[in-house]
């Protein structure tokens, strides 16, 4: 498929005229090569690459040299796709000036298009500072992995009529400062539509239901790859993992009997 180049302003225009956007998360240069040539319209190189590559047990170990690592391999895979690189926790938390060389390393060394980074209002000056710089970004608004600690895991926002306000009010927040877009994660239906209706911005959703702009899912809960368990909000489109794990297990069967050539 020769896909149309996306950039910054195709998202803007993609909402005003109600195109849907989709985007997935990759890890590699092979899977972006795909996914890119099979029209999705932009790649994430989702900080779930912690779980869903590097074995760890949440998002939140992950560094910002493994993350550089493997948007280079994303970016060297899909030359021409609009490539968003996801600040790890604890790579702009701490001081502004470190986040702007680690969102500007993202650009840099890794040919990003664009960072995203986890937070409503509280995040928004940072939001201001990267776009003032010259770093397009996508806000990230509802369940934050990267709070699972204060949060007491991974849980649903935006329940109760004042979550959902406060929602809202982050959403322009953070729209005020320049960003371009924002990721929904994990809220009622609802609320997903009440922000995406109220906002100039598109919304990215992901478990927050079908009136968002478009779409985000991590390629590995979609293919059937991550078995240690299934997100509510995630579609399996394949079992790849069985279909893997079956071909091994005839490879490994043949090599023991003798059957292999």
């Amino acid at each position: 498929m020769n896909n149309p180049k996306v950039t910054v302003a195709t998202f803007r225009k993609r909402k005003a005229a109600g195109e849907k956007i989709s985007m997935i998360t990759v890890y590699d240069a092979p899977t972006a090569s795909i996914c890119h040539a099979a029209g999705v319209d932009s790649l994430l190189v989702g900080d779930s690459l912690a779980m869903t590559v590097l074995g760890y047990k949440n998002t939140l170990p992950l560094s910002m040299e493994e993350a550089l690592h493997h948007a280079r391999a994303v970016r060297r895979g899909a030359p021409d796709a609009f490539v968003v690189f996801d600040m790890p926790f604890m790579s702009y938390q701490a001081d502004d000036a470190e986040a702007l060389r680690n969102a500007g390393r993202a650009l840099k060394e890794a040919g990003a298009d664009a960072i995203k980074l986890e937070g409503g209002a509280e995040v928004a000056p940072l939001i201001e500072k990267f776009v003032r710089s010259g770093i397009p970004v996508v806000a990230h608004l509802g369940l934050l992995p990267q709070h699972i600690m204060t949060a007491g895991g991974y849980r649903q926002t935006g329940k109760t009529p004042e979550d959902a306000a406060r929602l809202l009010e982050d959403a322009r927040k953070v729209e005020a400062a320049g960003a371009f877009a924002t990721v929904l994660e994990c809220m009622p239906a609802e609320v997903g539509r009440m922000i995406t209706e109220n906002i100039g911005i598109p919304t990215i959703g992901i478990g927050s239901g079908p009136a968002c702009d478009g779409q985000v899912q991590v390629l590995n809960d979609l293919l059937g790859l991550f078995e240690e368990f299934t997100p509510k909000h995630a579609r399996r489109y394949a079992e790849l993992g069985r279909i893997f794990r079956e071909a091994v297990t005839r490879y490994a069967d043949d090599v023991r009997t003798g059957q292999f050539q």
